[in-house]
Parts: structure tokens; sequence; C-alpha cells
């Protein structure tokens, strides 16, 4: 759904990272608390304090975000899932799982966990802000805001519109009584897409009416829920499509290979240029793997120095982000694809190359699976 996003720090063993479009939505609501609504709630204050107070609240907001993507985070690896981080966008935030949830119940409490979390946040910040007399204003002020709101984001996400959190919710019940995810990943996508064109509809009414900012938000919202709602459908399609199959079906079992002394000058010339491959496994003359290269390794070589420098001297290490095994089952090496942005993977045997498998070949098995059985 989203780019690799800027890595801003790791704790507890997740990544959070933030997507170029967060900065769009931190500037957007700090110039909106700071020149309307603290302007209005307090009055009288200088320019300056009222900058102060939009900053500090655009980063409550911040952490507020990263809390309740934590929460889910963190039910999710206690129940066995995979998790990669979290990454902020300008529609919030998302905690990026490797995997579908193991069962409705893991499914139900990883999705409680953060409206749960927000209703905590806004219930401390709301007693603070009742008790807080002695605060200064511009700081009791902010408090406020910061218990609103995240009493808004646990409302808003508790709503059963997949991929909502209520949609997740909605999803875990309907697959406990069923026992069938494909059947309630369905039903509650099909809810969470009728969701977003009702805020789509509520948005072009809202232009209609003269509120061009509110409708814009109220119309991108909706577009992006009816997407996301579409999406994660397709994507448990393609993952059950590709369930019990082995990467060793589709694999090329004689792919294009480097030697390590292999110089980046004929490297581009006589294989990537011939073959147009963005990776290619570097191989030693006894048949071992020794890594990978790929163009991102060459474009960082300054031009004159490629008659120089060797495919060796450029290869990435075997890890299991670029490597698999051949006997696998192809949805992890599609997950893994996700995960590294990669499009080809080397299939290993111990420390042997045995092929090379292309997104594309995944891709073309689902293009025809789909037509046949739909």
């Amino acid at each position: 759904m989203f780019g690799k996003g800027i890595r801003l720090f790791r704790i507890l063993g997740f990544d959070v990272k933030v997507d170029p479009s967060w900065i769009v939505l931190a500037v957007l609501v700090a110039w909106s608390l700071s020149t309307g609504l603290f302007p209005m709630q307090v009055k009288d204050l200088s320019t300056g304090t009222y900058w102060m107070m939009g900053i500090v609240g655009a980063a409550g907001l911040f952490l507020s975000i990263i809390v309740h993507e934590f929460s889910h985070s963190l039910v999710a690896r206690k129940g066995g899932m995979p998790m990669k981080g979290i990454t902020l966008f300008i529609f919030g935030g998302v905690a990026e799982m490797g995997d579908e949830p193991p069962g409705p119940g893991t499914e139900l409490m990883m999705a409680a966990a953060g409206p749960l979390a927000s209703i905590a946040i806004a219930l401390v910040f709301y007693g603070l802000y009742s008790v807080g007399g002695w605060i200064p204003t511009p700081a009791r002020a902010v408090i406020g805001y910061l218990a609103l709101i995240n009493g808004l984001l646990a409302g808003f996400n508790l709503v059963p519109a997949y991929p909502l959190d209520g949609g997740r919710v909605l999803r875990a019940i309907l697959w406990g009584v069923k026992k069938d995810i494909h059947w309630a990943t369905r039903v509650s996508s099909t809810v969470g897409s009728a969701f977003g064109f009702f805020l789509i509809f509520m948005g072009i009414l809202n232009v209609l009416r003269g509120n061009f900012i509110g409708g814009m938000w109220w119309f991108l919202i909706g577009m992006f829920l009816n997407g996301a709602a579409r999406a994660s459908y397709q994507r448990l399609v393609t993952r059950r499509a590709l369930e019990g199959e082995s990467v060793r079906r589709f694999m090329s079992e004689n792919p294009v290979t480097v030697s390590p002394s292999m110089t980046v000058e004929r490297l581009v010339e006589d294989v990537v240029y011939k073959h147009h491959h963005k990776m290619y496994p570097v191989v030693t003359e006894d048949g071992r793997l020794e890594g990978c290269v790929s163009t991102k390794d060459v474009k960082s070589v300054p031009r004159e120095e490629w008659a120089r420098k060797t495919a060796g001297d450029l290869s990435s290490s075997c890890t299991p982000d670029n490597t698999i095994g051949p006997d696998e089952d192809a949805t992890k090496a599609l997950a893994a694809m996700n995960r590294s942005r990669e499009s080809r993977l080397m299939v290993v045997e111990e420390d042997r190359l045995v092929g090379v498998l292309a997104l594309k070949d995944l891709l073309d098995f689902l293009s025809l699976k789909v037509d046949l059985e739909k």
C-alpha cells in the first residue's frame, strides 16, 4: 500500500516509519490548530504561543497514533503474528502485518487493542483537563484537544468498516461464527467499501455546500477506505490461490548468474542490458551462492569505477528477505517480496542456488487461476 517510508526509530523490536504524506498531515494539523481551533478557544494570546500550541498538539496526535498502532502490534506479536513495524501516513497509521491472523480470537484481540488504547489515552487527558485548573491555560487547551482527538480516533476506528479496527472486529466475529475467513473478509470489506462510498458522497455534499476543505477531507478518506477495503479482500484472494503451491513450481531452474570476479562494466554491458533483470545471483566457480547484486548496487558506484569494481564487491549477503527454500509455500515468497519490495527471490538449498523466483511468474499464475475459477 505504501512505499518504504522514512525510518524514525526502533522501539520494542518494531521499526517506526513515516510516509512522506504524513508531513502534509502534520503541517495541516499544526496550521489548523494554531490559526483556527486554539485562537477560537483561548483569546488574546500571541501568534507565537498559538503556533507553539499547534505544534505540540500535532506532536501529541503523532504520539497518540503511535501508541494506538503499537497496541495492535504488541497484541499481534503475543499471538504469534510476524509484525514488521508501524508506518504513519496522511490518513493516520498502520501496523504492518507479515501474515493474516491465525484465528478469529487473535484477530478480535488485536483489532480491539488500538481503540482501547485510544480510549485510555482520552480518559487520562480528560481527567487531567478536568482537575487541571492549576495548569497554564495554553497547556490545558492542548490537553483538552488531545482528549477529544483520541476519543474521536477511537470512535472512528470502531466503525464496522474493514479495514478499520471495527471492521476487523466484525470480520473476527463473522469468521468465528462461520469458520470461513474468505467469506468473513468479503462481507466486512464490502461494508468497508460501502462506508467509503458514503464518505465520498458526504464529501461531495459538503463541497457543494461551500465547505471545500472539510468536504475534500471526507472525499479523500472515503477514497482511501474504499480502495483499502478492496485491496484487503484481493490480498486474501491472492493468498488463498497460492496456498499449498510450492516455490519449486514457479521458479526458473536455470537463472542468469554472475561471477564474483566480473567487473561492474561487464555486468552492465553483458548481463543487465541483455537480460533486463534488476537482480542477479552472485555464484562462485564451485557453485556456492555468495549473495546477489542489483542495479541499485550498480547505481551506487561512480561510472568511472565500473572497470575496477567487481560484482563481488557490490554483492549483498543472503538474508530471509532475498532467499527462500524450494519447498516453501508460495505465500511465504509473496510475503517476503512484499516485505523487501523486491520482485525476485533466490531459491536456495543449503548454500546452493537452485533457481530464481520472479513475481511476474506468480502473478501470471494468479491471473490464470482467477480467470478459470471465477
